[in-house]
């Protein structure tokens, strides 16, 4: 059985040989060349299958490495065909100039590429310990925001990086290259100047993953805007507002522009909700009242910080309660929920605590005194 199937794939190769030799050397090429990207093709198949087959459903992270790097790889075993087609397909001098061309313009991608691919990769692994879903998330947040952002610095830089020297491979643009760069440095100038908004956003995001005034899912607000850092980009960040809005913000703004940052050093913040009273307002018992409703709330970790009077008016005085929470979200609906509750119970309980506008009449005891008679008129007695 063996020895037949060795005899008819030795026929079979026999006779391409020999139908190699009789056609013309543009067909045979083509012929070589798109058996070898078969070859690879299927190759690249059934080893993405096994890996696929020996990651699993309880493998998850050796998956998406599988899933990541397939690409790279069909990109590498194709290269890998082309350069076995440049030593064995009859080809002329001018195609195989062309080949090399190829296959070096085809190595310096596919090494940014691997580059780029690594990158990710590692970052992802790193990160595979941190979880920023929880209520505790201080460190994890800290951690993603650093290294999100430095991988996307780096990224971009390996992007321009492998851009150069894709470019140079062509005498063209590398003797324009020169002769552009050559002059007295007016050239160098003007790049500068130009690239100088790209260059500010990278090193911004290296000091934003270094310093960290900002992390991912921190409470700011932005120009009077108050949201969620939702995505740091490599040059821009994506506020999420408690409208649903995306504010877009420059990289660099965090690092030249002042801005609230609720959640600077950890996920506890404090909330305020002010109420207007009239001076003859009971303040001890609207203090327990504030206490008692917000401990009556059922959100745990929330709790009255302090009451106090922060303001007199000539109409009406200002009473501050503050709530402290272990998110900025939940302290703000908490002090929404005592607003309201709390014009109940003075609806209720104090309606007259509530603001009132006041007027003093003073009543004449003799008319006489206060308004002088018409002139011409008698005078009594």
């Amino acid at each position: 059985m063996w020895q037949n199937l060795t005899q008819r794939m030795q026929s079979f190769v026999d006779a391409v040989a020999d139908f190699l030799s009789l056609a013309p050397a543009w067909v045979a090429s083509l012929v070589i060349l798109a058996a070898l990207a078969v070859a690879a093709w299927v190759l690249h198949a059934v080893t993405v299958a096994l890996l696929r087959r020996l990651s699993g459903e309880g493998r998850p992270y050796l998956r998406s490495v599988v899933e990541q790097t397939k690409n790279p790889a069909l990109f590498a075993l194709l290269l890998i065909a082309l350069g076995i087609a440049l030593q064995t397909a009859p080809l002329s001098d001018n195609a195989k100039t062309l080949i090399v061309r190829l296959l070096a313009l085809g190595t310096i991608c596919l090494i940014g590429w691997i580059a780029l691919t690594a990158a990710n990769i590692g970052a992802n692994l790193y990160l595979s310990r941190f979880r920023i879903d929880v209520a505790d998330n201080f460190m994890a947040r800290k951690q993603v925001t650093q290294v999100r952002v430095l991988v996307r610095v780096l990224d971009t830089v390996i992007i321009l990086v492998t851009l150069g020297f894709a470019l140079m491979t062509f005498d063209a643009v590398r003797q324009y290259g020169v002769s552009l760069f050559a002059s007295a440095g007016v050239a160098g100038v003007i790049f500068g100047l130009a690239a100088q908004p790209v260059l500010s956003n990278l090193i911004a995001g290296v000091q934003l993953a270094v310093t960290q005034p900002i992390r991912l899912e921190d409470a700011v607000t932005v120009q009077n805007e108050y949201g969620w850092i939702e995505e740091i980009n490599a040059t821009y960040v994506v506020i999420r507002l408690w409208d649903l809005r995306r504010l877009i913000v420059p990289l660099n703004f965090f690092i030249q522009q002042p801005f609230y940052n609720w959640t600077r050093q950890a996920a506890n913040t404090i909330g305020s909700a002010l109420v207007y009273l009239d001076y003859t307002a009971p303040i001890d018992l609207i203090r327990q009242k504030a206490i008692e409703l917000v401990a009556q709330s059922g959100r745990p970790s929330t709790e009255v910080a302090n009451v106090q009077i922060t303001n007199l008016r000539p109409d009406c005085i200002e009473l501050r309660v503050l709530i402290r929470s272990d998110s900025p979200g939940k302290a703000s609906d908490a002090c929404a929920e005592l607003r309201e509750q709390l014009i109940g119970y003075l609806q209720r309980e104090h309606p007259r605590a509530l603001p009132r506008q006041r007027s003093q009449t003073v009543a004449a005891v003799n008319l006489k005194d206060v308004v002088p008679a018409p002139s011409g008129a008698p005078r009594a007695g």
